[in-house]
């Protein structure tokens, strides 16, 4: 059995289980019902709601089956870039958040601006002097390298992830890579590093146990989203509130 064949046997198994307690709950409401008036329920009549030791063995099999089995080990390339993708999603959005706090710490000093705007009196511009020497309405390099890096951050993880993605729905690419796992004799999931370089188009994915390193380029080239592709999403996404189609 692959790990998906067990955790659909698993499924299965449960919803035997479930089965029978949905059909129990209904038998024991109809059971206290006749009780209540005086209607004699024949031997067996809430049977079905019994779980059968079969039952009950196929879940302690597919439990067993499902524990047992190593899922931090892809078993092809799909899953090898879906785990990546998950990895990168996880890191992105821990960057989004350190970016939210340094994009609200610089956005306070900024609005300093309207304030200038109106500052056409002597006592307005001298309050705008006060708000200037304060820490909170003013900005220095130590706030803008930290915005900066949470931008490079958030644009890192978001392209990695994009690719990983990209690359586990690419089933050319996936093929590919099983293949040369197959031919190579080693399981896709015991990779020991992958990269992906976007200006070039390629992964580099290393099987340091095995001995093998390959380089898969040229895949991702329709997937490729522009500055304005991304301020475009980010408008849509805004407005809408969903993902945009492509």
């Amino acid at each position: 059995m692959t790990g998906q064949e067990k955790i659909d046997y698993l499924i299965s198994s449960l919803d035997a289980v479930k089965t029978r307690l949905e059909t129990g709950s209904v038998l024991t409401v109809g059971a206290v019902g006749y009780a209540n008036i005086g209607g004699v329920i024949n031997d067996d009549a809430l049977a079905d709601g019994i779980i059968a030791q079969s039952e009950l063995d196929d879940y302690l099999q597919a439990k067993t089956l499902v524990l047992d089995h190593d899922y931090a080990i892809a078993e092809n390339a799909e899953q090898m870039f879906m785990q990546e993708y998950a990895a990168n999603m996880t890191s992105l959005t821990a960057a989004v958040d350190v970016l939210a706090s340094a994009t609200s710490t610089i956005m306070t000093a900024v609005e300093v601006m309207e304030v200038a705007a109106t500052a056409d009196t002597k006592p307005e511009q001298v309050e705008l002097q006060g708000m200037l020497a304060t820490d909170a309405y003013s900005i220095d390099s130590t706030e803008v390298s930290e915005y900066n890096d949470a931008v490079a951050a958030v644009e890192g993880y978001a392209q990695q992830a994009g690719a990983f993605m990209a690359a586990a729905n690419n089933d050319e690419l996936t093929a590919t890579i099983d293949s040369y796992a197959t031919q190579g004799n080693f399981m896709v999931g015991t990779y020991t590093a992958i990269t992906y370089t976007q200006s070039i188009d390629e992964f580099v994915i290393t099987w340091a146990d095995s001995g093998f390193e390959g380089g898969f380029q040229g895949y991702l080239t329709p997937d490729m989203k522009s500055a304005a592709d991304v301020y475009g999403a980010g408008e849509y996404i805004n407005t809408y509130g969903g993902y945009p189609t492509q």
